[in-house]
């Protein structure tokens, strides 16, 4: 007797309870298939939006570093390089050092390779009696800045002075009565009034620029400056080093003076866009976590429930189905079937029913699952696709799980009536 053909008779003759069970199992194997489908599309979704937030971020940051340098140079300078002489308690309270150093040092800083410093700006600054207006003021002799040679040529922070020509604070040029291109003496020279400042409040108002070979001519200090003024560069580093030690190392002849207030002002400016850009996406993702872990916890819940109710009837179709087929499996103990046979005859069923069933329910579960995954994520603006989905590992696990379950189900039906005394059911025939 072909066990085969047997088999393949039954189903076609008891149609129903196959239709039955294959439809059990695809609801298990959609169910299963369906859950995880919609955690996939979470994090293809969730991808999207920590990568799409994470481009704006870096468009932001961009936008605003270029935004925070323009704005943050209007600090002002933030490094004062002296002559190693001079004493600060002096420089602070005469507002200028009495100290000198040759103006080379400023050349030579710019052409050093330091990349964590650049605007450098010699001066020559000293307070006076100016004689043809008999009042104090305080003379600075600058040129140009001297731009780092080793990085991306900026705008400057201050304009320089023309040579010949004089720039004048708030106070100064009021008193006076001066305005652009008048002219005026200045310790026996004349100069020509290049621009007049507005008002700053602070000692800027009576100080007089001029460029700085003159002043050195005026003061006798030729090829001598007093501070060198510089813009440490905070996106930079450069081997772990401090901006002092950096400076120190090429001019060991000076001390550096970090100004704090304009410095951490100009950092925080800087740092503060980052550590928003980073919480913003820490935030998202956490949302997307703790989404997930609800959405997981639903499932962990919902789907064993579903499986359970369809193994159990499953089983139920199985007992059924032994029952109803009690005296046919009787006969063909009584003219000589094996134990073994009668069970493969009860299993192969069981195996139909999930190699139906399994890729049928995977997919309903696939199609259901990416309906549902992406009518909870409306807000991101891509929809996956099936195609996008489909994975023949979950093809495999659908087709693994569901003839488990059909095993599990009829493994107990089909061993007692396997087992099963024909005598005993026949007798009443």
């Amino acid at each position: 007797m072909n066990i085969f053909h047997v088999a393949v008779k039954e189903l076609i003759h008891r149609k129903i309870s196959f239709v039955l069970g294959v439809i059990a199992v695809a609801i298990a194997s959609a169910s299963l298939i369906g859950a995880i489908t919609v955690l996939n599309i979470h994090d293809i979704q969730t991808e999207h939006i920590l990568n799409k937030a994470d481009k704006e971020a870096q468009k932001t940051m961009a936008k605003l570093k270029d935004e925070m340098r323009r704005a943050t140079l209007k600090l002002s300078f933030n490094l004062l390089i002296l002559p190693k002489e001079q004493k600060l308690n002096d420089f602070y309270a005469n507002d200028y050092a009495s100290q000198y150093m040759p103006e080379e040092y400023v050349t030579k800083l710019a052409s050093s390779g330091t990349v964590i410093v650049r605007h450098f700006l010699p001066s020559l600054r000293q307070k006076l009696e100016w004689p043809e207006i008999k009042r104090k003021i305080i003379l600075v002799g600058t040129r140009g800045e001297v731009p780092n040679i080793f990085k991306h040529p900026k705008k400057p922070i201050l304009q320089s002075v023309p040579q010949g020509t004089i720039v004048l604070g708030h106070e100064l040029h009021q008193s006076l009565g001066m305005k652009v291109n008048d002219k005026i003496k200045l310790l026996g020279r004349e100069f020509i009034v290049h621009r007049c400042h507005k008002e700053r409040g602070n000692k800027d108002d009576i100080t007089a620029w001029i460029f700085l070979r003159d002043a050195q001519e005026l003061l006798n200090k030729h090829g001598k400056i007093n501070s060198i003024l510089a813009l440490e560069c905070l996106c930079a580093t450069q081997s772990g080093k401090t901006v002092r030690e950096v400076i120190k190392k090429v001019l060991p002849d000076t001390k550096v003076v970090e100004m704090g207030t304009n410095m951490l002002a100009r950092q925080e400016s800087r740092l503060k866009v980052g550590r928003e850009a980073k919480a913003k996406i820490a935030r998202a993702r956490k949302a997307r976590d703790l989404m997930r872990k609800k959405r997981e916890l639903f499932m962990a819940l919902f789907i064993p429930l579903i499986m359970t109710s369809c193994i159990l009837w499953l089983g139920y179709l199985a007992f059924r189905n032994v029952q109803v087929r009690k005296h046919e499996i009787a006969t063909l103990r009584a003219i000589g079937v094996g134990t073994l046979k009668i069970l493969g005859l009860m299993m192969f069923k069981a195996l139909a029913i999930g190699a139906m069933g399994g890729p049928t329910g995977f997919l309903v579960g696939l199609a259901l699952g990416v309906q549902a995954g992406n009518s909870l994520e409306t807000v991101t603006g891509i929809t996956p696709t099936m195609k996008d989905l489909f994975e023949p590992s979950l093809l495999g696990l659908a087709l693994i799980v569901s003839v488990i379950c059909t095993i599990l189900a009829t493994w107990i039906p089909a061993v007692l009536a396997s087992r099963r005394d024909p005598a005993v059911v026949l007798k009443g025939e």
